[in-house]
């Protein structure tokens, strides 16, 4: 029994070494983070990609929604002066946010660009106009 109780404690302790240990992280990065601004006529998003280039986002509407995605393929590769790898370093991400904007607002009336790492968004509000009553009334003459 004692050595049940050995090999019990030897294991328990290796699965509990700080190595052995899960990473927690307690706070995720804000990836798009977005500000929203309404005005008389328009919205204006400002959507935060930094480190990423203009070639790297597109923005599509469909269905009164607008997407806006950004990816990321980077590959770091280091050589020394014989051509071995001294460091070799890769990241290939992808992030996405859809909003609802309407289905009035078409991709011609929304205007973009991208300046130090802030995508700029100008989005008319569309008012939707009230139908008008048909007129099912026979003309009699």
């Amino acid at each position: 029994m004692l050595f049940n109780h050995m090999f019990d404690d030897m294991f328990n302790d290796f699965f509990d070494a700080p190595a052995m240990r899960p990473v927690v992280r307690t706070a995720a990065p804000r990836v798009m983070s977005c500000d929203v601004r309404e005005f008389d006529d328009h919205y204006e998003l400002d959507v935060e990609l930094a480190g990423y280039r203009k070639e790297d986002i597109k923005a599509e509407m469909k269905d009164g929604y607008l997407t806006i995605r950004a990816e990321k393929n980077n590959n770091n590769e280091q050589k020394d002066d014989a051509g071995r790898v001294i460091r070799s370093e890769r990241f290939v991400g992808t992030c996405q946010r859809t909003f609802y904007v309407g289905d009035q607002v078409k991709r011609e009336d929304v205007s973009a660009a991208f300046e130090d790492g802030v995508l700029k968004l100008a989005i008319p509000k569309k008012v939707e106009q009230p139908k008008l009553e048909e007129n099912n009334t026979i003309l009699i003459n």
